[in-house]
């Protein structure tokens, strides 16, 4: 790709223009790309958030997403736009169920699965809340681990193995619920990669541990209990389960600063020490 046909750098994106996906053929999308700090790697979320985006094209307004789970089978790359083609499982008259693969020429880089159902009057009851003790976002001890100009992220130690972000969106994204659901996938997976690090012995908690390792996401489940606005602060309070082959699993629970638990999250991290060559 020529110079002045590489993808925009994220800090100069609008991530309304991330959603807008031009139709290819029946249920079939493709969606601009990025380039992040991190090198020649797509953002995980964004290809989720993107995938999440597609699928809704695809079903009755009616029905809203309450779940999905997903896959990262190679890595994207900023060099192509990504191609989602969506498959229509079930419409059921409370439930639909779509799957979305996205593909670059490489191959596929994601299969996602989402389930969508009606709003029912239902009991509604909240049982996750913020730690008492939980310092703030304003709080200026914060490590701030923000990167480009859309994510505002700030770590918070609450134990040895319980880290967590507080997460916001830093867009003009209005008020339409489908954006702040697709800006709540993109933004959650900018949270388990620490935490999935943290029982690893080498690790200090410091932000020079990142050049320590490889890593990469490997699968990430997400489910919507509530509507937020992602522009306001999400605390991202995860816990990590350990280590073994490599591999990291990560689950948690956001809920925003003014104490709505919007969604609970898992993620399987790849993470490999680096070694010598």
């Amino acid at each position: 790709m020529a110079e002045s046909e590489r993808a925009p750098r994220i800090d100069h994106v609008d991530f309304l223009d991330l959603l807008h996906l031009e139709p290819h053929g029946p249920d079939t999308y493709v969606g601009i790309v990025a380039r992040y700090p991190w090198g020649p790697r797509l953002f995980g979320g964004q290809v989720v958030a993107q995938a999440l985006r597609a699928a809704i094209h695809t079903v009755d307004p009616l029905k809203v997403a309450h779940s999905l789970h997903s896959y990262f089978i190679r890595p994207g790359s900023p060099d192509e736009p990504v191609r989602f083609e969506v498959e229509r499982l079930r419409d059921g008259r409370s439930f639909s169920t779509r799957q979305v693969v996205a593909r670059q020429s490489a191959g596929a880089i994601l299969n996602l699965s989402v389930s969508f159902q009606v709003d029912e009057d239902e009991a509604d009851v909240q049982l996750a809340t913020l730690p008492d003790e939980l310092l703030r976002p304003d709080d200026p001890s914060l490590v701030d681990y923000s990167w480009g100009h859309l994510i505002d992220r700030k770590a918070v130690d609450v134990a040895a193995d319980r880290l967590g972000y507080w997460i916001r969106l830093d867009a003009d994204i209005g008020d339409d619920p489908v954006a702040h659901m697709c800006g709540l996938a993109f933004m959650s997976d900018a949270a388990p990669s620490r935490p999935g690090r943290s029982p690893h012995p080498d690790f200090t908690g410091l932000p020079p541990d990142r050049q320590k390792f490889i890593g990469a996401s490997l699968d990430h489940s997400l489910w919507f209990h509530r509507a937020t606005n992602v522009n306001e602060w999400h605390w991202f309070d995860m816990h990590s389960h350990g280590l073994n082959g490599g591999r990291g699993l990560v689950s948690g629970e956001v809920v925003t600063e003014s104490g709505v638990h919007g969604a609970s999250l898992t993620q399987e991290v790849l993470l490999r020490r680096k070694r010598e060559s």
